[in-house]
Formats: C-alpha cells, structure tokens, sequence
C-alpha cells in the first residue's frame, strides 16, 4: 500500500544523533517494533508488490495482542490540552499519526481515510488521534509543519490541515504567503501571530521533537502510524484501520483499565481533547 518516501537532499533534515539515541531511551523492545516499521514501510514501496503491506497489516491485526509493543504504547501523550490532537484523553485507543504536508499519501489518507475514522470512533470517545509533524521532504515540509503548530496555537490545527491536504494544494508549494493563505483560509484569527509563532524557536522545537519521536521508532516513510502500539505503514484502506482500532478497542475492555470505559462515554466530556476538526 501506498506511503511517501523522502529523495535524498543535500540538507537533510532529520538528526542523526537523535535517531540513535531513541532506540536505546526507549527500550530493547523499540528495536523490534521499529524493524517491523521499517520492513512494511520498504515492502509497502517495493516494486511488483502492492498489496504486500496490507497482507503484513492485517496479520497483525488477527489477535488484540499480536503486533502490539507496550514501549510504543506508551507514547501517546493523551493531554487534554493538546492542540494538535482531537478526541478524548481517555479513549481507550490512541492512533498517532506521523506524517508530512508535501506527502500525496498523507492526504489521501486524510482525504479519503481519516474523515469516517473520525465520524465512527472518535465521536463516539473510542478513538482518539495524536498528530506528530514528521517533514521529510525538505525546508517546504518543515515550514508547513512549523505552521500547522501555530495554527493549533490558536485553536486551528486541524482546520489548518484540511486545507493544506485539500485536492492540488501541495502542487502549489508551501511558500510564506502560500501558509498565511491557508492559515487565513483555516481561520486563524490573528495572523501576525501566527506568523511570528511559525517562525519562532517554540514551533522549532516541536516539530524537532515530534520528529525526533518518529526516526527513533523506526519510521522511514510517511504516513506512519502507531494504534495502541501496533505499528501501521502507510495509507492503508479504512478496512484495516478500522479493524485495527476494533482490534484493540477490544483488547482495552478486555484489560479493565482506567480508560475501559470511554468507548461509551462520549466524545464531550470533561476529558475531550480542545483540539476538534468541527
């Protein structure tokens, strides 16, 4: 299935250094899950074999338990007050979203994937999505990123991605007045601050950090994803993400833990994240 792999750049910008200490922060367990990442992200572009990521994905998928690695679990943030993400803090599953705004599979899937993933789970406080900036393809890419957090400074985030992965709207490019468009276009109210955040330390480093996140659990190609530590490569079909979120929606219940009971709890308690598309 389909994902996005960086040309090699005169400039990269991942960071080295970081991409091999996260591994050893993280925990022996991280190295599997991150070879598994990476092996479905290069069978998911190898030539002649289109539907071999998706055979990997729904192997996976089979048993609540199979694939899934408490280490990467463990990263979603679930902060109520993350602005860059939408659902309930508590929800029983957590789906973490490593991706790029010059990355034509990122918008498919936000396009054509992520829309009824919101309507059916996280409306309904099962499914909450975690967004973690992962620009690959060069300065365009982070200076995207680095505006779609300020965006969500402001409330907008994800008003601000619909209109970056709009139909044709990375073929236009990511320049400064591009940005402030579609910032203006996602209703952001004060764009002189907005561009002020984007070009500011703060923006910098998240998007460094989220970054840094997503090179050291192995992820190599976008979209990448994390579903309650099962890693998903790839825009896959609404089919297998659902089945993934099912799967471990089940697996939740079944643990009796703290957020358990948030699939029936709804999407507007006290625990709902600020950051909603609506």
């Amino acid at each position: 299935m389909p994902v996005s792999t960086p040309k090699p750049s005169p400039k990269p910008s991942r960071k080295p250094a970081a991409k091999s200490r996260k591994p050893l922060v993280y925990g022996a367990g991280i190295v599997l899950a991150a070879a598994l990442l990476g092996y479905v992200s290069y069978r998911a572009t190898a030539p002649g074999s289109p539907d071999t990521s998706a055979s990997a994905v729904a192997d996976v998928t089979a048993d609540p338990e199979a694939g899934v690695h408490p280490e990467l679990a463990k990263l979603a943030r679930r902060d109520a007050g993350d602005k860059l993400a939408q659902g309930r803090a508590d929800a029983p599953v957590v789906l973490i979203e490593y991706a790029d705004f010059k990355c034509g599979y990122c918008a498919k899937f936000a396009r054509d994937t992520e829309p009824a993933l919101v309507k059916k789970y996280v409306d309904n406080g099962t499914l909450r999505i975690e967004w973690r900036n992962f620009p690959i393809f060069g300065a365009e890419s982070e200076a995207a990123a680095r505006a779609s957090w300020a965006a969500g400074q402001q409330g907008r985030f994800w008003q601000f991605h619909r209109a970056a992965y709009a139909e044709g709207v990375k073929e236009k490019g990511f320049g400064k007045d591009r940005l402030k468009a579609l910032a203006q276009q996602a209703g952001v109210a004060d764009l002189d601050r907005f561009e002020a955040d984007a070009d500011g330390a703060a923006s910098a480093a998240a998007v460094s950090k989220d970054q840094e996140q997503g090179y050291g659990i192995g992820a190599t190609s976008t979209p990448s994803f994390l579903i309650n530590g099962r890693p998903i490569a790839g825009a896959q079909s609404t089919q297998t993400f659902a089945q993934a979120i099912e799967q471990a929606a089940e697996s939740s219940r079944g643990s009796a833990g703290p957020t358990g009971q948030a699939g029936s709890a709804g999407a507007h308690g006290p625990a709902a994240s600020q950051g909603s598309a609506k």
